[in-house]
């Protein structure tokens, strides 16, 4: 389950359709882990073109490239110490593959137009609702990324077979709203 994971700093793959809830698991495990104090930062990688994947997740120095008139920290940086949420790992480009799998092996980040190696401390939950076996028999996902970021399997069912987990995530989504809207 969830919470016997959280304790735990291994890696996680959640796997389950759109709307099943990935995120808010995620976030559960987060903070029932000894990282609750940490950030948590959420990174749909589906959203995500190429182009903008280093920049996103691993951060520039000023100048490395047209647009980039300060440096920026990446998302890899801005959860150290705590959680990084993948959402959508399936939807990486092949490239941003090979680059996350370096990072995730080596522990360190090193910016777009940078040379110096970052380390970072992150447990990564990632999620998906792709058939990601199938995907590697097809090679369009890396066999060996699927091995490092399914450490921990988690396959969460479709809501219309989880009656009372749908009331426990109206109540989750209602508390937030009430919450963000300054309303008991």
């Amino acid at each position: 389950s969830g919470t016997k994971v959280a304790k735990t700093d291994l890696t996680v793959m959640i796997l389950g359709s759109n709307g099943t809830g990935k995120e808010v698991v995620a976030r559960h495990i987060h903070y029932e882990s000894d990282r609750k104090n940490g950030p948590f930062i959420a990174v749909n990688c589906a959203a995500l073109v190429e182009s903008l994947l280093e920049s996103e997740l691993f951060g520039h120095e000023k100048g490395s490239f047209t647009d980039a008139n300060a440096t920026r920290v990446g998302k890899f940086e801005l959860a150290s110490g705590g959680t990084l949420f993948l959402d959508e790992v399936g939807d990486m480009s092949p490239g941003g593959q090979a680059k996350l799998l370096r990072v995730l092996e080596q522990r360190e980040v090193v910016r777009v137009g940078g040379s110096v190696p970052i380390p970072v401390d992150v447990r990564v939950i990632a999620a998906t609702n792709q058939p990601l076996e199938q995907l590697i028999a097809e090679r369009r996902f890396r066999e060996d990324l699927f091995f490092r970021l399914n450490v921990v399997s988690l396959s969460l069912p479709d809501l219309a077979q989880r009656g009372n987990d749908v009331l426990l995530l109206a109540n989750h989504f209602l508390q937030h709203f009430c919450y963000e809207i300054g309303r008991k």
